[in-house]
């Protein structure tokens, strides 16, 4: 009798103490104190003054010049091409050593372990991974780095909800684990680069109450499968507290909704200091440098390539064009994969199938400035989302095939399907009007085909890494999340292809520009990228900009903007921006008045960044050209004028760079009318005037009154709705 009391007893308190601990896990887990990939202090602490009150600047390791890169690719050539070229010419013998006319010696020219043809994303992840385990690398580009598609994504860093769900709901094991990957590579990315990438809360709204605990679990499994690399957990909110975080979404089929987290980013800022980092590690990196061919030995192996430097032309001299040698090639070309692989085989097929993503830029008052949006049922099944991006609001992307081109034109049914799509979601009083597209853009993602599964039709989930027969080894596909695994995997592979040998970096740069940090510490010759902080981490925190306000007197906008655009580097730029002999702000001189780019980042592109052309600046080292077509066109003579400055252009090469400026804002959306406009037109105000639409666009010429002459359409004094005493109508 007394054991079944105890039992009756005993029983509520097991399930009881049970039922309550398994809940405090579940709110341990998803509330514990997390340590944010990217929000930790500064591995280095700011510049401070010395015992006898003089600043001391930091003092960061430089990349050699653009002509020096080039002089190391000859030299890898110099052999074979400099005997082609003193047939019959100059050439003397120094204690038995040959010596050509182009000052080659043939001792010096030792062919690079790897030639990486491309400079986005995958080829300057190559390359720092290679230069990173010790080997001897050279990249080149044909334009500049990220022109192409790593500059024009949706700026997530994301594992993938949606590709989460098709794992669950179709049973895809190859989904799940490109989720599982990416969310492994977004920690990563917040700790090599915590000034160009952050985490961003993303709103789910939820129209029916069914649906709250289906995307509940589905962004709780998306918390628990990032695990350590987590960044904050998600949670849902009642309809009040989402349209407080979110005034613009409409009130009516409104549930509530559901807020997880990804990481963003500012992509070509990214691919630059990647770029950049890989050549202060030693890795020969050039852009607007074409392949024109590729070499082979006896055997038909591949043993170099045929370049030309394109900027040469642009300065109405000849083309510079010379051989690079080395013992493996690597083709990272995204959508130009094929154009490289029909150079090593004419009758190779094809294996990318080009996708066009159109994405549309819009005010910052369509979005709230720390919180962005995903709509998983847009009206053709795809999924589209809305993200605040450097001040403005970006909304893309479509998904459609499409023809490879360098710059392609985002088309007017895609912006407007993404805009009528956008109209769904906003409160009805919000007006999604085509004229407040600021810039639209379309990028080309390289989807691929395996040319060794029996169906050759059907594409790869992520991406591809392949040889030919000749050697030559291509890695196509993937996304931007995951380029970091992807170089991994193309190193790995190329170092047992072409049989090359790593080994420790003994004398890395101390790339923090202190003697605090070593880097070279972890460089055994395994990958350890997931470990080598990018030019401008190691100096960065949230607070970095305070310094530079205190120190230079720029603007708090433009302070912000240069932390999280340069990390330490600020510093630089800063030095390099030109005294306003105002008050203040002090320093830094603005290229347009709406955005905080200012002359000291043009300085500081030419000079550490191998910016070569005004595309560069505008596009690739500041993202005036992605933000604000017409606000590009406005800053283009400032940015012709400081560039020339710095490069010697004439006026000749000035007048290249204006037309060639122009037709690329064309693929940015620029407006056909301003097509046509010269520089005068700019500097005398004419580029910014409007036409007859955009004229109906605002209350341009009205003067101050209650009620606006242009606001109504009935004669003064007959306005019913208005009493007769009311000024509007006298």
């Amino acid at each position: 009798m007394a054991g079944s009391s105890s039992r009756r007893i005993l029983r509520p308190l097991l399930y009881g103490t049970g039922t309550a601990a398994l809940g405090g896990g579940i709110l341990y887990i998803s509330y514990r104190p997390r340590n944010i990939p990217g929000s930790g202090p500064a591995a280095v602490s700011p510049p401070g003054y010395s015992e006898g009150g003089k600043f001391a600047p930091p003092r960061f390791p430089l990349v050699k010049s653009r002509k020096e890169q080039i002089a190391d690719l000859k030299r890898s050539g110099g052999v074979k091409e400099a005997l082609e070229k003193t047939r019959g010419g100059i050439k003397t013998i120094l204690g038995g050593v040959t010596e050509t006319h182009e000052g080659v010696r043939e001792d010096d020219a030792e062919p690079y372990d790897l030639l990486i043809i491309g400079g986005g994303a995958t080829g300057s992840g190559i390359a720092l991974d290679a230069a990173t385990r010790g080997l001897r690398v050279a990249v080149v580009e044909k334009d500049d780095f990220s022109s192409g598609t790593s500059s024009k994504s949706t700026k997530l860093v994301h594992g993938g909800v949606r590709y989460l769900e098709k794992a669950v709901w179709e049973l895809d094991y190859n989904q799940y684990k490109l989720v599982k990957e990416a969310l492994r590579e977004r920690k990563y990315f917040l700790d090599t680069a915590p000034h160009l990438s952050m985490w961003l809360p993303i709103m789910l709204p939820i129209s029916k109450w069914w649906q709250a605990p289906y995307f509940w679990a589905g962004t709780k499994f998306y918390d628990f499968l990032a695990g350590s690399e987590g960044i904050e957990s998600s949670y849902f909110l009642t309809k009040s507290k989402a349209l407080d975080a979110f005034p613009m979404l409409k009130r009516s089929d409104l549930f509530g909704a559901l807020v997880y987290y990804d990481g963003a980013h500012n992509d070509s800022r990214m691919n630059v200091s990647l770029a950049m980092t890989a050549a202060l590690y030693g890795s020969t990196v050039v852009n607007h440098i074409q392949v024109t061919g590729l070499e082979k030995d006896l055997d038909g192996k591949l043993n170099g390539a045929r370049v030309k430097d394109l900027v040469p032309e642009k300065n109405g001299k000849k083309a510079d064009e010379f051989v690079i040698r080395a013992k493996g090639i690597i083709n990272a070309t995204g959508p130009f994969t094929d154009s490289i692989r029909q150079m090593d085989d004419e009758k190779v097929s094809e294996i990318v199938a080009p996708s066009s993503g159109v994405h549309v830029i819009l005010p910052g008052y369509y979005s709230p400035s720390n919180m962005g949006l995903i709509d998983p049922s847009t009206s053709d099944g795809r999924v589209i989302f809305f993200l605040p991006w450097q001040g403005n609001t970006i909304a893309g992307t479509t998904d459609a095939p499409t023809q490879i081109s360098q710059n392609p034109i985002a088309g007017e049914d895609e912006i407007h399907w993404i805009l009528a799509e956008i109209q769904h979601y906003l409160a009805p009083d919000i007006n999604v009007r085509r004229g407040d597209v600021l810039a639209a853009w379309s990028g080309i993602r390289p989807l691929v085909r395996d040319p060794k599964a029996k169906n050759t039709e059907s594409l790869v989930r992520n991406h591809l890494v392949t040889a030919s027969d000749s050697g030559l080894l291509t890695c196509a596909g993937g996304k931007w999340t995951t380029y970091r695994q992807m170089a991994e995997e193309t190193v790995d592979e190329a170092i047992k292809l072409y049989d090359l040998k790593t080994g420790p970096v003994l004398q890395a740069p101390r790339v923090s520009g202190t003697e605090m940090i070593d880097d070279s510490a972890p460089l055994d010759g395994t990958c350890q990228t997931h470990q080598v902080r990018l030019i401008g981490a190691h100096g960065f925190s949230k607070t970095l900009f305070i310094n530079l306000i205190q120190h230079f007197g720029v603007e708090t906008d433009v302070a912000k903007h240069l932390t999280e655009s340069y990390g330490d580097r600020a510093w630089t730029v800063a030095a390099l921006s030109a005294p306003t002999e105002k008050r203040f702000p002090v320093r830094g001189i603005r290229i347009s008045a709406l955005y905080p780019f200012i002359d000291g980042e043009v300085r500081y592109a030419v000079r550490h960044e191998y910016a070569q052309t005004a595309v560069d600046v505008l596009a690739r080292r500041t993202r005036l050209a992605f933000l604000n077509a017409q606000a590009a066109l406005e800053a283009l003579p400032t940015v012709i004028d400081l560039m020339a400055e710095e490069l010697n252009w004439d006026s000749k090469r000035k007048e290249v760079e204006w037309k060639d400026t122009v037709q690329f804002l064309a693929s940015m959306g620029l407006a056909k009318s301003k097509l046509s406009v010269t520089r005068k037109d700019v500097e005398s105000g004419r580029a910014g005037e409007y036409d007859e639409h955009e004229r109906k666009l605002y209350s341009r010429h009205d003067d101050p009154a209650d009620t606006m002459k242009s606001d109504t359409v009935f004669a003064s004094g007959e306005n019913p709705g208005l009493s007769s005493d009311s000024a509007a109508n006298k």
